[in-house]
C-alpha cells in the first residue's frame, strides 16, 4: 500500500489512508469499467430486424436447431415452438421439449406475445412469467418462412428456428456465416439442440 500512496502524492495517517486508498481505487475502477464498456458498445453495430414479418406466416411449428443455452432450457432436447394467433392480436406461445433425453418425458411451457412494432412486425414481446415481457427480434427469414433466427438488441439470446427438423449443410453453414459477420454473433456459444 505505501507504493500506491507515494504513486498518488499523498501522505495520510494509517486509518484515512485505507480509507482514501479505497476512493480513489473504487473510483479508479469504476471509470475503467464504465469506459470499457462505453468503448465495446460503440464498436458494436445494433441489432438490425428483418424488414417486414407477414405475423399470419409466421404462425405455426418451428423446431429449435440451435441456440445459445439459457436456464430455462437446461437438458431440453428436441425443443419445438408452436404460435397461435389470437382473436385479440396477441400470440399463444407453447414450447415444449424432451427432459432429459431426446425421448424423455416432454415439458411444455406456456406464453403470451404481441407485436411491439407494428411497422416490421420483427419486434415482439413474450412473456412466460407474468407481466415479465422479454424481446423477441426476428433477426432472420426464409423467403419461405422455412427458417428463423431469434434474439435480442443485446445478443445474448440466439434460436435458429426451421419448419423441420433439419436443415440442408450448405443453407446451415451460410445462414451461420451471415449470423457472424452480419450480425455480430459469437457462434462458440451456439449449442445445437437437435437429438
Amino acid at each position: 500500500m505505501p507504493g500506491l500512496v507515494c504513486f498518488i502524492g499523498a501522505r495520510l495517517t494509517p486509518p484515512l489512508e485505507r480509507r482514501h486508498m479505497k476512493k480513489v481505487i473504487l473510483t479508479i475502477l469504476l471509470f475503467a469499467s464504465g469506459f470499457g464498456a462505453t468503448a465495446a458498445r460503440s464498436e458494436d453495430e445494433p441489432l438490425r430486424t428483418v424488414p417486414y414479418v407477414d405475423i399470419s406466416r409466421y404462425m405455426g411449428v418451428w423446431y429449435e436447431l440451435a441456440s445459445y443455452p439459457q436456464w430455462f432450457s437446461r437438458n431440453c432436447f428436441n425443443t419445438s415452438a408452436t404460435y397461435t394467433r389470437r382473436s385479440d392480436g396477441k400470440v399463444d406461445v407453447l414450447n415444449a421439449c424432451h427432459k432429459g433425453s431426446p425421448r424423455g418425458p416432454i415439458k411444455k411451457a406456456k406464453g403470451i406475445a404481441y407485436v411491439a412494432n407494428t411497422e416490421t412486425n420483427a419486434e415482439l414481446k413474450v412473456s412466460f412469467f407474468g407481466p415479465f415481457y422479454g424481446d423477441y427480434w426476428i433477426v432472420e427469414l426464409g423467403d419461405d418462412y422455412e427458417y428463423a433466427v431469434v434474439s435480442e438488441p443485446g445478443r445474448s439470446t440466439l434460436w435458429i428456428l426451421s419448419r423441420t427438423t433439419e436443415m440442408s449443410p450448405e443453407k446451415l453453414e451460410a445462414l451461420l456465416d451471415r449470423l457472424k459477420t452480419v450480425h455480430g454473433f459469437d457462434l462458440s456459444k451456439l449449442k445445437f439442440t437437435r437429438g
